[in-house]
């Protein structure tokens, strides 16, 4: 836009500059032809009243004080040549000082006789100032060339210099203001299509498959953005509906995974109910059955019926989660409390110089740290020196704390894999502990991350959003 107001006052001065000079060319075009004909009336009048005959060899003696009277009247230097170019009578005082001046040039005189016009105009520069001296016939009372008239018309473009710098003056101010005023309304424009664009790509930026999208409103927007923010809606639109099929498909694939989970580890300790129901069977057929036999069945069950309770109570645990009862409590008296139950084990607690309040279901948390500490003792189990380490800490928005071991650690073709449902590296177990540890964590804004190296160290980190106490 404002390369545009340049572009159109640049034009715009060329032309008038251009139009002016036409103007001018005219105008002095017109005011020779006027002054001519003026004085061309003045020299018919002197002809008629002259005494002498009007031919050739008399035009000085006619013209001999009446030149300097027509030179008055008029204010324009008059030459009187005869038709071969020689000079016969000038209103200049100082004519035969100069011998240029006394006779026409050939090429002058060529161009008038071929002239349909019968006259020639000679434009001239002497002394930065620009002259037209004209050339035309005097005729006689029978139209008959006798003599050739010559003027000599100063072009004086000081007034019209003076009118066209005021113009251009005047069309440079107005040009300044349309451009100030271009410029204030390209910044407002810009500023606010840039805002509204900022404003949309914050959207777009901020879009997930995992929370709802909102859409943006039509109300503030411009024209010009209309078809974007449409394009925007409808692809959120799209997007939702391919969030909730991939739900849907997530949802199904799990509990298909899910129940061929539940289908193994049920057929795992069912087989060996199996044989020993089939065993005693026989026995008591052959009714060789002891109060041995009898108490190593009992047991065999016994312990087969707990790992199907345990099961079962595993994978409900990992289903229905407990509904949350967030709460504002002080991060280590809790941790304090989740350790009281690992007395005698080499664990350290460092607490934070202050208190750190967070958000979060204390039973929860309480499973959080339980079931990381357990992980960190067994990978400890065969390890001289053992140590665990629980560091509670306080950065910026953030409560984080850190679970440390120095046992086996965690390959590195695995790490990637522990907080998936059902992975275990345990002979036993279901492999649903850390998932569960991740879906609290995540379920209250945190975050849980793992850093591991084989046979050295295993670290957990868990981070949730402080709350300031006032």
């Amino acid at each position: 836009m404002i390369a545009l107001v340049i572009l159109a006052a640049g034009l715009l001065v060329i032309v008038t500059s251009y139009h002016y000079k036409k103007e001018a060319e005219q105008l002095h075009q017109d005011k020779l032809e006027r002054k001519e004909n003026a004085i061309k009336s003045h020299i018919e009048y002197i002809k008629r009243v002259t005494t002498y005959p009007v031919k050739t060899e008399n035009l000085h003696l006619i013209f001999r004080d009446k030149i300097y009277e027509i030179q008055d009247i008029h204010e324009t230097s008059i030459n009187i040549y005869d038709l071969k170019g020689n000079l016969l009578k000038s209103s200049k005082a100082s004519f035969y000082k100069d011998s240029y001046e006394t006779r026409i040039k050939d090429e002058i005189l060529d161009s008038l006789a071929n002239s349909s016009r019968k006259k020639y105009v000679k434009n001239f520069t002497e002394n930065n100032q620009k002259f037209k001296s004209s050339y035309s016939y005097i005729l006689d009372n029978y139209f008959k060339p006798i003599g050739i008239l010559n003027l000599a018309y100063v072009e004086d473009d000081e007034f019209m210099d003076k009118e066209l710098e005021d113009f251009l003056n005047l069309l440079l101010t107005v040009n300044l203001i349309i451009l100030i005023v271009a410029i204030i309304l390209a910044l407002f424009l810009s500023k606010y299509i840039t805002k509204s664009l900022s404003q949309i790509s914050q959207k777009i930026k901020s879009t997930s498959l995992d929370k709802p999208n909102p859409k943006i409103s039509f109300k503030k927007a411009g024209s010009e953005l209309r078809p974007l923010i449409t394009a925007y809606n409808d692809m959120i639109d799209q997007l939702e509906d391919s969030a909730q099929k991939l739900a849907k498909t997530e949802r199904e694939e799990a509990w298909q995974l899910m129940a061929r989970q539940v289908a193994h580890e049920i057929k795992n300790p069912l087989t060996p109910m199996r044989l020993s129901v089939q065993s005693f069977q026989n026995q008591f057929k052959n009714k060789t059955v002891s109060k041995t036999d009898i108490d190593e069945f009992a047991n065999t069950m016994i312990h087969q019926i707990d790992t199907l309770s345990t099961i079962a109570t595993a994978f409900s645990d990992f289903a229905k989660m407990p509904v949350n009862e967030n709460q504002v409590i002080e991060i280590n008296e809790v941790i304090k409390l989740a350790l009281d139950i690992f007395k005698g084990e080499n664990i350290s607690f460092k607490t934070s110089s202050k208190p750190i309040f967070v958000q979060i279901d204390k039973t929860q948390l309480i499973r959080i740290i339980t079931n990381l500490i357990k992980n960190a003792i067994q990978a400890t189990q065969d390890i001289d020196n053992a140590k665990i380490t629980i560091d509670v800490k306080a950065f910026q928005n953030q409560a984080m704390i850190k679970v440390s071991d120095n046992g086996i650690g965690i390959p590195d073709d695995i790490i990637n894999r522990i907080f998936e449902p059902q992975f275990t590296t345990k002979n036993s177990g279901m492999g649903l502990g850390l998932s569960m540890v991740k879906k609290i964590v995540n379920n209250h804004n945190g975050n849980i991350e793992v850093k591991s190296q084989s046979n050295t160290y295993t670290t957990f980190i868990i981070t949730l959003p402080k709350i300031k106490q006032t």
